[in-house]
């Protein structure tokens, strides 16, 4: 049994893996830990500070209760973690609590498990193919052919990120969201895409959360999001929807996974606007991910 985990700036998972690779246990929670993290250094916040102990503490638990001594998950930590000033502390906390041992990986580190695992399962055509990953603090662009890095770019917007900049948490105005979309298309405006890329792989909790909306799952099935595809006709569609939602609206709107409600609307403008920029109508949709990079990395 091998187990990883990713600690990212919205969300928290769990991979546990048998010896063949097969898939154990694959848990989420979303707990916002860069929240109030700032676009810039800053800190985490006591309570989700706690709210994250309390799922190490747990994935502890889970994975020992399978097999796996906490000390050997291997567990990575991304873009929040590279910015908050006492992230050292904390994970020093939540090695002495849970037994995990927690390690803030490069940028380079993360677009290279992030490609590994998000291809899993999915075909690709011969040529430059390109995966994005939308996450809560930045948004990593990654290109290669035969499943093999050529270039890759980290873009300092995340969905957490820009509501906490841009939206807020209460009902969004029309005048918000222009700043907002005004600031992605700047940021990734300057996105260089070496050619029009034959495939995107979307990966991470905006693209499989839109594509449950989409095939509308009145409960998260990886399976059935696994490899679909989404459209900027759709992305365009749950945008309009979600900009003109109340926060309760959104919750309802957002049911297959409520806890990202909030910053779901900054996701999807962010996706919308990379499939824009690299010329492609729709996107290949992968529920893994880093976490599964991580193991098969290693």
């Amino acid at each position: 049994m091998r187990a990883s985990i990713d600690v990212g700036s919205n969300s928290l998972l769990l991979l546990v893996v048998d010896d063949t690779g097969k898939t154990v246990a694959d848990e989420q929670h979303v707990i916002g830990l860069g929240k109030g993290l700032g676009p810039e250094r800053g800190l985490f916040r006591p309570d989700r500070m706690e709210a994250a102990m309390a799922v190490f503490i747990g994935f502890a638990a889970r994975a020992q209760s399978l097999g796996v001594k906490p000390s050997e998950i291997r567990a990575v930590a991304t873009s929040a973690s590279r910015r908050a000033l006492n992230a050292p502390t904390f994970y020093a906390d939540v090695a002495r609590k849970s037994g995990i041992k927690v390690e803030v990986i490069s940028g380079e580190e993360e677009a290279r498990y992030t490609w590994l695992g998000s291809l899993e399962g999915i075909e690709l055509p011969a040529g430059l193919c390109m995966v994005v990953d939308p996450g809560g603090g930045s948004t990593e662009a990654i290109f290669g052919e035969q499943r093999q890095i050529r270039s890759r770019c980290s873009m300092e917007v995340g969905t957490v990120r820009l509501t906490e900049q841009f939206l807020g948490y209460g009902a969004v105005t029309p005048s918000a969201y222009a700043h907002l979309r005004a600031h992605v298309d700047a940021v990734v405006g300057a996105l260089v895409v070496p050619a029009i890329p034959k495939a995107i792989v979307a990966v991470a909790g905006t693209a499989t959360t839109l594509m449950a909306m989409e095939l509308k799952l009145a409960t998260y099935d990886g399976a059935r999001v696994h490899g679909g595809t989404l459209s900027t006709a759709s992305l365009r569609k749950w945008i309009d929807r979600l900009l003109a939602a109340s926060p309760e609206e959104r919750q309802a709107l957002v049911a297959v996974s409520p806890g990202r409600a909030d910053t779901l609307l900054a996701g999807a403008t962010i996706l919308l606007r990379v499939l824009e920029q690299a010329r492609r109508q729709a996107c290949r949709v992968s529920d893994r991910g880093l976490r599964h990079g991580v193991l098969v990395g290693r």
